[in-house]
């Protein structure tokens, strides 16, 4: 069986951390929009119907973005089984705070119309707006700690992983700040989509809102930058882990100040990405406060994707560092499945993944247009 696979085992870990990267970018972009829809209700709807207006704008894709997220999980189980244990229990809490956050967001949709109780409907509104702010503060502040290196190990004898943190522990000031740069650039992508598929007083009040969310986000992807600089960083050699059946113990790995941009040293072309990063949300802010929806959500969407480019640019081959004994750190060479199963995945993926796109597609097309007030109140089965 292993004669008919074409690709050697590193090409296909490298093919699937792409694969990862892909799928974590459209998460941010799609899903993303809806937590970011959800956060920006407090700042443009002021009334019952205006709040209608964005349940609307999101009620006919929002279940199937979640789809993202469950392929993100999925590749992280089958691709990389030690990363997928390793997060889920060292991050154990902070993965069950999500879990609410992702529970009551669904609810909060489908339970806020069943009545006309004004403050039943807050409520839910003040719960779906919580839930989009702590899913993106949860989902920065894991990236801050994958970068700041995270308490564990492994029992050299057994693999069983050993994790020495705890859930306060995870909170500190790097991570913060990569939680708040994530709060900021989903509402940005919530508020541009808003300006593109709401009209008259939600639409206006979304452009208004898109330049400040837009330059708060670049101001703050930018002290992250600098922040990073001055961080301690990982650095290995590759072909010590490479070519070799997954072991995560024995390697050598140092810890270097600035370490993080040692492969934007190597490779310069890599510096792409984050200038994507800034120049997508600077236009996409203009863009939208110039009611050039479509193109705004374009540009938005391609910042999304530098932003997480970068930070998968800057941690490869990384996948979750070691504070505690940097030799234990995961990367995708020696935390992979076989060799086997990463190409069997990949066969299995090359046949869905088209059809997951094609659908999504198709529904973006069905539902296009904008959500306006009438149109809602026309409709029988809108929230």
């Amino acid at each position: 069986m292993e004669n008919l696979i074409l690709l050697d085992y590193d090409t296909l870990r490298v093919i699937w951390w792409l694969l990862l990267g892909v799928l974590l970018a459209a998460f941010a972009i799609m899903d993303g929009a809806d937590l970011g829809v959800a956060m920006a209700l407090p700042l443009v709807a002021r009334n019952d119907e205006e709040r209608r207006v964005l349940y609307n704008v999101i009620g006919p894709v929002w279940e199937g973005n979640q789809v993202w997220l469950i392929l993100a999980g999925g590749v992280a189980f089958a691709a990389w089984p030690l990363l997928y244990a390793m997060a889920f229990s060292g991050f154990y809490l902070a993965m069950m705070l999500l879990l609410v956050a992702l529970i009551v967001r669904p609810v909060a949709i489908k339970y806020r119309s069943k009545l006309a109780s004004r403050r039943w409907r807050r409520n839910w509104d003040a719960i779906w707006t919580a839930a989009g702010v702590v899913s993106a503060l949860v989902f920065g502040v894991a990236i801050g700690n994958v970068m700041l290196g995270v308490p564990f190990g492994f029992d050299p004898t057994t693999l069983r992983p050993l994790y020495e943190g705890n859930f306060f522990g995870l909170f500190q000031p790097f991570a913060l700040l990569c939680g708040v740069l994530s709060v900021l650039m989903l509402a940005f992508q919530g508020v541009v989509v808003l300006a593109w598929k709401a009209s008259d007083q939600v639409a206006r009040r979304a452009r208004a809102w898109a330049i400040p969310l837009g330059l708060l986000s670049i101001l703050t992807f930018a002290a992250g930058g600098w922040w990073i600089s001055h961080l301690n960083g990982y650095a290995m050699s590759w072909p010590e882990v490479s070519h070799a059946m997954s072991n995560p113990i024995g390697k050598t790995v140092q810890v270097v100040q600035g370490g993080w941009l040692a492969n934007y040293s190597q490779w310069p072309l890599l510096w792409l990405a984050p200038a994507t990063g800034f120049v997508g949300l600077l236009l996409g802010a203009l863009l939208a406060g110039r009611g050039r929806g479509l193109l705004a959500v374009l540009c938005s969407s391609l910042a999304l994707t530098g932003i997480i480019l970068t930070f998968g640019f800057a941690v490869f081959p990384f996948l979750l560092p070691s504070s505690l004994t940097p030799g234990s750190s995961l990367t995708l060479f020696d935390a992979s499945a076989s060799h086997l199963t990463l190409w069997l995945m990949l066969l299995i993926s090359l046949f869905f993944l088209p059809i997951i796109v094609l659908y999504t597609s198709w529904v973006y097309r069905v539902m296009r247009g904008k959500v306006t007030v009438a149109s809602i109140n026309d409709a029988p089965h809108s929230y």
